[in-house]
């Protein structure tokens, strides 16, 4: 990865060691969206991040987006638009999202992930094998097949560097310099052997990603996911959004995140939803069913949690194996030799240690349903998808909290706004450092949402700020 030196503006002007037009704070997919859009309307641009090595959520991620009306999906015979993917947010979130900032994200995210593609020659398209579930109402989750978050991390640097964008590295935000009224003069950052860099902006961009790393702040806005283990980033510990905070912008839908329920124990690695769209069930320790597993795949975390040892085991057979086949994660667990694998439904509930008779109960009740064709007590259809038979698996799987989706109050250009709804003058905030699009809770997140935010925000904040940055 190619890290370009800083080059100066302004030198020594009013304190600050140098100064540039546009400061992105985080490396992830939002800041690197952010200065690759402001960079292409002109403005010079300084991305800074605190590791080392770029990650964050997005390194975490599978490096899937949702996207609306994009070129791939029109070449794929996917009729999809904004309006449409409006709905789809507005009805999984029970109409309790913020609708600008929704509204932004629908309209503007195929065109984002299409100026992606086409101007910077990232290779996502659209993932015919990841079905329209979960309140996608079509198909419109984008990836790059064979490729996860951290190929997509490094793939958005070497686009920067190609670029000519200066990245500075190792330099932790720690305040955000402003006067009385909210106008952001500059940031103070911190290197590790604790050296100080004060850098002056016309524009800032905070994409330095949410707070679940800070386990109090988890505890106080979400205290029922107090005790779900960590899947995500060290570094998201809320600096960016509790310091735009401290300067007059409003925080909300703080009790907001991504759950999710199957995540690996012991080796951590999250089994891709289309286990249970492909027919897979959820069973608890005793073998009993507890959830509708396709119809929530966020909200499903709390029922996880609830169970007495916080352990369930995904349920699926040879076929739905295959089918999933080609995502990473399902190929990582293979090679891991994850799966306990067994003949017959007693071998393999003996193998897992659960009550054979119930594992049992559980898939009949299930193929029964399929067969009549009604919905199953848990009120799943199983429509043309059948429940596990034959050569059987299981993951053994904990809940997890993956990263929040509350932060800093955004308008349609992603802008920072006070609690009277006034914007900051300078200060843009997206991904985990701004109010995401999943309502209030837990069980609005629609699959995907998170890098869909992240990019679409990214882009909407660049180009905001670029028009700041050359105006100052």
């Amino acid at each position: 990865m190619a890290i370009r030196p800083v080059t100066t503006q302004h030198a020594g002007v009013d304190g600050f060691d140098v100064t540039v037009p546009v400061i992105v704070i985080g490396g992830g997919a939002c800041g690197c969206v952010a200065a690759l859009a402001a960079h292409g309307a002109g403005a010079k641009v300084l991305l800074i991040e605190q590791d080392d090595r770029p990650s964050g959520s997005t390194g975490m991620s599978q490096g899937l987006v949702c996207a609306a009306g994009t070129r791939s999906q029109a070449a794929h015979g996917v009729t999809d638009n904004g309006d449409l993917f409006f709905a789809d947010i507005m009805a999984k979130t029970r109409g309790l999202t913020d609708p600008v900032i929704a509204r932004t994200i629908a309209t503007q995210s195929g065109p984002c992930l299409d100026w992606l593609v086409t101007e910077h020659n990232l290779p996502w398209e659209l993932d015919t094998g990841f079905r329209a579930a979960y309140g996608n109402s079509v198909m419109r989750v984008h990836g790059w097949p064979g490729h996860g978050g951290t190929d997509m991390v490094q793939l958005l640097h070497q686009r920067l560097a190609e670029a000519g964008i200066d990245v500075l590295l190792q330099a932790r935000l720690i305040d955000i310099i402003a006067d009385a009224g909210g106008r952001v003069a500059g940031i103070l950052c911190e290197r590790p052997d604790g050296s100080q860099d004060r850098i002056g902006c016309n524009g800032l961009i905070l994409a330095s990603g949410g707070f679940a790393a800070n386990r109090a702040a988890v505890a106080t806005h979400m205290p029922e996911a107090a005790n779900a283990r960590y899947h995500g980033h060290e570094g998201n510990r809320g600096d960016g959004l509790w310091l735009g905070a401290r300067i007059g912008g409003a925080l909300a839908d703080m009790g907001s995140y991504q759950g999710y329920a199957m995540l690996t124990d012991p080796q951590g690695i999250t089994v891709p939803p289309g286990f249970l769209v492909e027919g897979g069930i959820i069973i608890n320790s005793q073998g009993h069913r507890f959830v509708n597993e396709v119809e929530d795949i966020a909200g499903m975390v709390l029922p996880v949690l609830a169970q007495a040892d916080g352990v369930a085991w995904v349920i699926f057979d040879a076929g739905i194996e295959a089918r999933c086949a080609h995502i990473p994660e399902a190929q990582a667990l293979r090679d891991l030799g994850a799966a306990r694998c067994a003949e017959t439904t007693a071998d393999l509930a003996f193998t897992i240690g659960v009550d054979p008779e119930a594992l049992q109960s559980a898939l009949a009740e299930a193929t029964a349903a399929q067969l009549a064709g009604r919905p199953d007590r848990f009120g799943r259809m199983w429509g043309t998808d059948n429940p596990p038979s034959g050569s059987l698996r299981a993951f053994r799987v904990v809940g997890a909290i993956y990263h929040t989706q509350g932060g800093l109050q955004i308008d349609g250009e992603a802008r920072v706004l006070r609690a009277d709804g006034t914007a900051l003058p300078n200060l843009f905030a997206g991904g985990g450092a701004a109010r995401g699009v999943s309502g209030p809770a837990h069980w609005g997140y629609l699959p995907a949402m998170g890098l869909c935010a992240a990019i679409t925000l990214g882009r909407v904040a660049g180009l905001a700020a670029a028009r700041i940055g050359a105006s100052s």
